[in-house]
């Protein structure tokens, strides 16, 4: 097959004469329409940089439109990835490299690209109507602005029609191979690999080897094309990172959440019902969690958010781990259902991967903004505990505490990870399974001196009795129950003790969470406290500040309900309190208002994550008073 790698030793030994500079992290954009393959473009230049051996760290960022016009502002799809010869935390400060397919990609990217990094631009897509769609008044690729940076114009479009003229595909189908040209520049401009994604290439189009045939040509004509022309004076370099041993794989949020509620289902020995209705960006788990059947899951799309969550406590009722699935919308519509489960006592996982608000707000951007709702947004008192993960890897550990913690306690759990986590991706070295933790929960059997709501002394969790058990028939529900013997109550003194026993049994969580793990001195001038994803960009910044005698730590809060038993005692330890966030300070207003401390809130709600340097001078200016 005629792939364009002809005469592939010749272009080598040119290849071998443009020199390397070697660089330590380098942080990538590919941007275009919708239509234009970025997310797919962006993913094989991270299996390129994981295979060689570079720890990588991704954010893909999905327009909000589902078909918006092409070319236009609201169409724009990016991917951005970080990969380094060091251990990275978040995608960089401002992107390295920004590719840009057309206008309006450069309109929506241009201010995150750092100033004298380098500027590709599909300079076939600049004419006269796609600076229209894009709300430009001229050309500017010919403003001063564009001066601070290494433009590298390439026509990527005729360029790729041109290389796979041999295929035998249509124009229109033909010009949809230009991201392919594009990661060929890219992935020889960075010393990446190409074998891994023509294999890729054959595996994902094989029914079609005319389009099998007309990638790999646009592939290879794309890294060729860096090795001819002389529009780049370099190459870049980053070397392997020196990461722990161990067997790794390339993980996203949503699916670390969906292998952590298998693994609790093989852990405590309980089959998994996961029930949800489609909602960005939580549907990736349902997609997940359907093709593993074999570890007994079963999956139900439901007609509505309410159908879903009742059928995990229908599900949790009958024995099985209860799991639901959505975002800010839809823990709206399971509020009623979710004090429902308050009252039952069953055990059950909320899965709610936060997104842009209030309403259908940013369907595809990240917030934090439910944190104050999953606390406190049900009517009565209603306490469920509250985790948060800190990185794409760590849903994984956090959906077994939050199994561990339901099936304990007899509890429903909210988890919430955002669209930057689910998103997200990382390398994630395989747990040891032997070292999971043990998540086994016995079922009430024993018929004598059995009612609902008797209770273990040390955890007050009720006793978990499948419907069926001889002698065990008993009756739960909405309606307040006697402490004794489960039947209605009415009685004003009962219900008090029930809300204060149910309260109890929460608050009790406080002294069975994992020790707090402080980055840096456990008394010092400031703390860096956050939840989420705000993790990473915080931890990059307190560590570069670190490594200057900044006299800075970092604390990151897994649960936020209740709060770790020690945490006020490690708050007294610090002058000053900064809480970054995406949203407008709920969790500052939490720590205000428990430990009466002056937090500094840091705000931020542009459905972005925040960029290392935002908190790292957010830092500075506090330390410096």
């Amino acid at each position: 097959m005629n792939d364009g790698t002809e005469n592939i030793m010749d272009l080598e030994q040119q290849n071998s004469n443009v020199p390397t500079t070697e660089l330590e992290t380098v942080t990538i954009r590919f941007a275009g329409d919708s239509g234009d393959g970025m997310q797919l473009t962006g993913n094989q230049f991270t299996q390129s940089s994981v295979m060689i051996g570079n720890d990588v760290i991704t954010f893909p960022d999905y327009p909000a439109e589902i078909r918006a016009p092409a070319g236009t502002l609201a169409g724009v799809s990016g991917f951005e990835l970080s990969f380094s010869k060091h251990d990275i935390h978040a995608t960089g400060d401002r992107i390295s490299v920004l590719i840009a397919m057309n206008p309006a990609a450069l309109k929506v990217n241009l201010g995150d690209l750092e100033k004298g990094g380098i500027l590709i631009v599909n300079s076939d897509s600049f004419s006269k109507n796609d600076l229209r769609k894009a709300e430009y008044d001229g050309n500017p690729l010919e403003s001063e602005e564009i001066q601070n940076y290494r433009l590298v114009q390439i026509p990527i479009t005729n360029l790729t029609l041109k290389a796979v003229e041999e295929s035998g595909l249509s124009h229109r189908e033909g010009g949809r191979c230009k991201n392919f040209f594009a990661l060929g520049v890219v992935q020889w401009l960075f010393d990446r690999p190409i074998d891994n994604t023509r294999d890729w290439i054959q595996q994902k189009f094989k029914k079609r080897e005319e389009i099998v045939k007309a990638n790999m040509m646009a592939l290879q004509a794309g890294y060729n094309y860096g090795i001819t022309t002389e529009l780049f004076h370099e190459r870049y370099h980053v070397a392997p990172a020196s990461l722990p041993p161990g067997e790794y794989r390339q993980i996203t949020g949503n699916q670390a959440l969906s292998l952590g509620c298998i693994a609790a289902s093989v852990q405590s020995g309980k089959p998994i019902l996961y029930a949800s209705y489609p909602i960005t960006p939580a549907s990736d788990i349902l997609h997940e969690l359907a093709q593993h059947k074999n570890f007994g899951v079963k999956t139900m799309q439901s007609e509505d958010e309410i159908a879903a969550v009742s059928a995990c406590i229908g599900a949790a009722y009958g024995g099985y781990l209860g799991v639901t699935g959505t975002s800010g919308p839809g823990l709206d519509l399971k509020g009623e259902a979710l004090g429902y489960a308050v009252m039952v006592e069953l055990p059950m996982v909320v899965l709610n991967i936060q997104r842009g608000g209030p309403s259908t707000g940013l369907p595809t951007k990240t917030e934090q903004t439910d944190l104050l709702a999953a606390i406190h947004g049900r009517h009565g008192e209603a306490p469920i505990p509250v985790l948060a993960p800190s990185t794409p890897g760590d849903c994984f550990y956090v959906a077994l505490e939050a199994f561990r913690i339901a099936l304990k306690y007899m509890t429903p759990v909210i988890l919430l990870s955002d669209g930057a986590l689910a998103n997200g991706a990382e390398p994630w070295m395989l747990p040891d399974f032997e070292a999971l933790p043990e998540l086994k929960k016995e079922f009430r059997t024993e018929s004598q001196n059995y009612t609902p709501y008797v209770r273990d002394l040390n955890t007050l969790a009720r006793d978990w009795a499948v419907p069926g058990t001889p002698g065990l028939e008993h009756r739960i529900g909405g309606l307040e129950k006697d402490q004794y013997t489960g039947d209605v109550s009415y009685d004003p003194v009962n219900h008090e003790a029930m809300v204060l026993i149910r309260d109890a049994k929460i608050r009790r969580i406080a002294k069975d969470l994992p020790p707090l793990k402080i980055i840096g001195p456990e008394k010092n001038q400031l703390l860096v406290l956050c939840w989420g994803s705000a993790f990473g960009a915080a931890l990059s910044a307190v560590e570069s500040l670190q490594q200057k005698g900044k006299q800075v730590s970092l604390l990151h809060l897994q649960c936020l309900y209740p709060f770790h038993e020690e945490l006020g005692n490690v708050l007294s330890g610090f002058d000053q309190i900064l809480i970054p966030e995406m949203n407008l300070g709920q969790l500052s207003v939490l720590i205000r208002s428990e430990y009466l401390v002056d937090a500094v809130s840091m705000k931020k709600v542009q459905g972005k994550p925040f960029m290392v340097s935002e908190i790292r001078e957010r830092i500075e200016s506090l330390l410096q008073g």
